[in-house]
């Protein structure tokens, strides 16, 4: 009701204002073209000029405009009334006044938008004059280009009046020019003298007004930002601007420091598989999972099965379902996967037809110490919820795997190759019968996932809380990072594009054991995520918080990899997916190794254990002692050779 009053309130305000202005400017009108016809004096003239803005007004909807963030489309619509306003005008006129009546509305025209647009943008300037003046000597510098300062001043007016200038990067944009009137000051290059040119005593703020200024260029900002004490702010997306309200400017976030461009996946296809289907996804409490169930919640499921070991996490994700798609009918299963009655139980109680597979135990260190446990985990887990799936005639299970089962050195990367190469055994297997009616099984690999639990990221904020240091293993280590939307997305976009409708040449992959990889762009050294962070919480590098080198950890390597060397990696139709086709394994045989395998897990038997893994995994370079090996990118590939 009170929302309903204020805009009730500001559209009496603005008709009111408007045609009042609408009068005056028929009395300017007199003034430049006289209308001598006693039968029109001044102020019956001044009634039909507010008149018929009046009535001029409402086809373009001018008393509905926020004169504060009035914009170009605003000013033409302002024009439209204006003429339409001069020739009604005229038509009231033309009966006693002839060619004088159509002089005078044309005075009248130009004089009502000469003046009412004169009011509106001098509305604006006081406003940023004010902006200005209450946050006292705060200065902005924007970071883009004309496009970009347009943007800026359109979508923060109350900050237009702040801006002193911006910086480039184009080469023909030199200093001293003006785009969209905002004064060039320099190149990004010149960035640091830029920045110190002004008072101590100004509270100066860089805007990154250019969302294509992204990766390694932001940390070099950043960095340069940080030597004179600048604070780094971003713009707001647009889609933060509604109702006239601004979204205010946010914080670098470690995501827009990332080396490769987000990639947005094709909607329509992912709803088309997803609605109305039953959907269960293992590991739901965790990071891939849990962003699984709200992204799949998106789509209009008919139900989701939620299958998690831990309560807690599971509960999590149901809260923030239960507020984000309450309409989904959710289901919350507490179940170990490796106990294969009651995965049995689950399959035949919800009948899914589609499976995420999330669940795994993916700490490196952890699972050193613990092989037998990551092995019944990673390996018989998996299995057992493959054949499971098989038997209840799901259409597609998904194997979420890791960039850790190329060449690995850990038991956990291992485990997860096994898991893989069953997979692809079950879906060729699937794929090359006549009928092609067996259940697909889509395997799709990434590296790390910004922010999951137990990662670095995590680990570099609580330290940072905690005042440092912060412990970086090697200064070489490299991985690479996506955020867990991103990665998401795309898991679903292969899962479409491995169970819909293929090309031929993905088809043929398919058929040959292939795996989608998702494009992560560019490592990133650990030690320089390390220093953003630090950046980012507005504190230096080396001074206020130090780097402390540890050293590998058990099953640690300096550098991981998505596919193997000797491996072409394919394109596919899909922007940020690609596809690898590791060697395959005849499905009795792996599964023949893996029966011994489980045996020898339960029974305790790490040993025995271990060497069964190597049989399946040739590759497998265990580094159980965390000892560092400078490349492992001249590795042979022993799994080539071992076909």
């Amino acid at each position: 009701m009170a929302e309903c009053l204020r805009k009730i309130r500001t559209l009496a305000v603005n008709s009111t204002l408007d045609t009042v202005m609408g009068g005056l400017a028929a009395i300017v009108a007199t003034g430049l073209s006289p209308y001598p016809d006693t039968a029109w004096p001044w102020w019956g003239l001044s009634v039909l000029g507010m008149a018929a803005i009046g009535g001029a007004g409402w086809p373009f909807r001018i008393f509905q405009q926020h004169w504060r963030f009035a914009g170009r489309s605003d000013f033409w619509r302002l024009a439209g009334a204006c003429t339409l306003a001069g020739g009604l005008v005229v038509g009231v006129l033309a009966p006693s006044g002839g060619a004088r009546a159509a002089a005078f509305g044309g005075a009248y025209a130009m004089a009502a938008f000469v003046i009412m647009a004169g009011v509106r943008a001098g509305y604006q300037c006081w406003r940023s004059y004010r902006g200005g003046r209450d946050r006292g000597g705060r200065r902005v510098i924007l970071l883009g280009d004309g496009e970009d300062a347009s943007r800026f001043l359109s979508l923060m007016p109350d900050m237009g009046g702040l801006v002193v200038g911006m910086v480039v990067e184009g080469r023909q944009r030199r200093p001293g020019r003006r785009l969209r009137g905002v004064p060039v000051l320099g190149q990004v290059a010149d960035l640091p003298g830029i920045l110190s040119a002004f008072r101590a005593e100004d509270e100066l703020l860089l805007v990154v007004a250019d969302p294509r200024f992204r990766g390694e260029r932001l940390s070099t900002v950043l960095r340069m930002a940080q030597e004179t004490g600048t604070q780094v702010r971003c713009m707001p997306d647009l889609s933060g601007i509604a109702g006239g309200v601004t979204t205010p400017l946010h914080p670098v976030r470690l995501s827009d420091l990332l080396n490769r461009p987000a990639v947005a996946p094709d909607g329509q296809g992912i709803a088309d598989m997803l609605r109305g289907r039953r959907v269960l996804i293992t590991g739901a409490g965790g990071s891939i999972g849990s962003e699984l169930a709200r992204q799949i919640a998106g789509h209009a499921p008919d139900q989701m099965i939620l299958v998690d070991i831990g309560e807690f996490p599971l509960w999590q994700v149901d809260i923030d379902l239960a507020e984000k798609a309450p309409d989904i009918t959710r289901h919350l299963v507490l179940a170990d996967i490796r106990d294969a009655g009651r995965m049995e139980r689950i399959f035949a109680r919800f009948r899914p037809e589609l499976v995420f597979h999330a669940a795994a135990l993916k700490h490196v260190p952890m699972v050193e110490e613990n092989p037998c446990e990551g092995l019944l985990t990673n390996v018989t887990g998996t299995r057992i919820v493959a054949d499971t799936a098989a038997r209840y005639g799901v259409t597609a299970m998904v194997l979420v795997s890791t960039d850790k089962a190329v060449n690995p050195a850990s038991v956990m990367g291992a485990s997860k190759r096994i898991a893989e190469m069953y997979c692809q055994a079950l879906d060729v297997a699937a794929r090359n019968r006549a009928d092609g009616g067996d259940m697909r099984c889509v395997t799709v690999r990434f590296g790390n996932v910004m922010g999951s639990t137990g990662s670095v990221i995590p680990l570099f904020r609580h330290q940072l809380e905690c005042g440092g240091p912060l412990t970086v293993t090697d200064p070489r280590m490299t991985r690479y990072f996506m955020t867990v939307s991103e990665a998401v997305g795309l898991v679903l976009q292969a899962t479409a594009r491995g169970t819909g409708g293929q090309a031929d040449d993905m088809a043929v992959l398919l058929r040959s054991g292939g795996v989608f990889v998702l494009d992560m762009g560019t490592p990133v050294r650990i030690v320089d995520l390390a220093r953003q962070m630090i950046v980012l919480a507005g504190l230096r590098p080396d001074r206020d918080v130090q780097i402390r080198f540890t050293g590998l950890r058990p099953g640690e390597k300096l550098t991981e990899d998505l596919f193997y060397k000797q491996e072409i990696l394919q394109p596919t139709d899909c922007p940020g997916l690609r596809m690898a086709t590791p060697r395959t394994v005849d499905l009795a045989q792996v599964a023949n190794i893996m029966d011994a395998l489980t045996l020898a897990c339960r029974d305790g038997d790490g040993a025995r254990a271990l060497d069964l893994v190597r049989r399946l995994v040739p590759e497998f370079a265990h580094n159980p002692h965390g000892v560092a090996v400078p490349d492992t990118a001249g590795q042979v590939d022993v799994e080539r050779n071992a076909s």
